[in-house]
């Protein structure tokens, strides 16, 4: 179990989709753009982050391609990137995942996304019902690890055949790639329990994240294995409580209550993830009752689909909340924030002090033998400089 005294490990996010300042408004977005992700990337390799998730979907880059991309551009960055059981074969799948983990030096993580939308779902090609298609994945990761993990694999099974499979170049970890996977419903439970590394769970309050906890260990303890933990949230962090509840407030102010209904209806109609199910009843749509649990706000669900909610406060305040939900045994958070550039720099310069982590690598002196602190520049600017050891 993971203890508050051991730094948790953080995770930033390339929105692949866009970005913006606000939800549910074109005011001050940015559109998909590999320049954009590529600052993210490397500013979170820069300042501290262990790694990044990128996202899938049909309205995402493709998380492969651009991860291998971004690898290239970065240097201990670790890159969370999609598998999809069903989208292409446990074959293919082991070739990327191997090439990538081969051109990037170890550094990826596999995530398995099994889908939620009917409709993204049939636009791949995939017409299984929720449950069977944690029957299919559980198939498919058969061949997959065997292949990863010793270059050979064979099944014959009610959704997967695969007759001498065959890998030839292994990845460099051994004996593969971590996985992880976040399911919230019994079906993906079981699944996980058998699959994954590391269980993720969406920031769900503390006690439902608990329940989740102590299930997923306990079908795992059934098959001999352990999984650890790790959570999905937003952040908003700000030097004072007040002024973090301010932009909170700032980034849903452009909402209208039609694009809310909107995007609630889509939601419900449109999937049947449990996850999903659980984080709009943190809310169910209403504004008058976002605060789920201290300091966590679930505004941002009421137009985004997955990930709902932030921590919300100081760093003292969010390092606090950070460390319950590290007593539960969560070890791993992946974080984000809008928009993400600026947000990655804010969350490591104002929570990071405050929950043990490094922040900047490398940086390099600024002058001989004082601090610079910003303020000006050049010869004859306003800068203060200050003695310092």
């Amino acid at each position: 179990m993971s203890t508050p005294d051991k730094p948790l490990d953080f995770l930033w996010f390339i929105p692949t989709s866009g970005d913006g300042s606000y939800l549910g408004s074109d005011d001050l977005s940015r559109p998909a753009d590999p320049g954009y992700f590529r600052e993210i990337a490397q500013a979170a390799d820069r300042l501290g982050y262990s790694g990044v998730l990128i996202p899938t979907g049909v309205a995402c880059e493709e998380s492969f391609i651009l991860a291998a991309n971004l690898a290239a551009y970065t240097e201990k960055l670790k890159f969370l990137v999609a598998i999809r059981p069903g989208v292409a074969s446990p074959a293919y799948y082991a070739r990327l995942a191997s090439t990538l983990d081969r051109v990037s030096h170890g550094r990826l993580l596999l995530n398995i996304v099994v889908g939620g939308s009917a409709q993204e779902l049939a636009g791949d090609g995939i017409f299984l019902p929720h449950d069977e298609r944690y029957d299919h994945a559980g198939e498919f990761f058969q061949v997959f690890n065997s292949l990863i993990e010793t270059g050979k694999g064979n099944l014959d099974g009610k959704y997967i055949k695969a007759v001498d499979a065959k890998l030839g170049l292994p990845p460099v970890q051994e004996p593969r790639p971590p996985i992880y996977f976040g399911g919230s419903s019994d079906a993906g439970i079981e699944f996980s329990a058998g699959i994954t590394d590391k269980y993720l769970t969406w920031g769900e309050p503390p006690a439902q994240v608990a329940e989740k906890i102590a299930k997923v260990r306990a079908a795992a303890a059934k098959k001999g294995r352990e999984v650890t933990f790790g959570i999905r949230l937003h952040f908003i962090v700000r030097e004072t409580d007040e002024e973090a509840w301010a932009d909170a407030d700032r980034l849903i102010s452009k909402l209208s209550d039609e694009t809310i209904a909107s995007a609630q209806e889509v939601f419900s109609k449109a999937s049947d993830s449990v996850g999903q199910a659980r984080m709009q009843a943190l809310h169910n749509g209403r504004r008058d009752r976002l605060e789920v649990s201290p300091n966590l706000w679930a505004g941002i669900g009421l137009v985004r689909s997955g990930a709902g909610t932030a921590l919300v406060g100081s760093p003292k305040t969010v390092a606090a909340r950070l460390r319950e939900y590290q007593a539960l045994g969560i070890d791993t958070v992946i974080a984000s924030g809008y928009p993400h550039l600026e947000e990655a720099y804010r969350l490591s310069e104002l929570l990071f002090p405050e929950i043990g982590l490094g922040g900047p690598r490398n940086q390099i002196r600024s002058s001989f033998g004082a601090k610079q602190v910003f303020g000006g520049g050049g010869h004859g600017g306003n800068v203060k400089l200050v003695s310092g050891s």
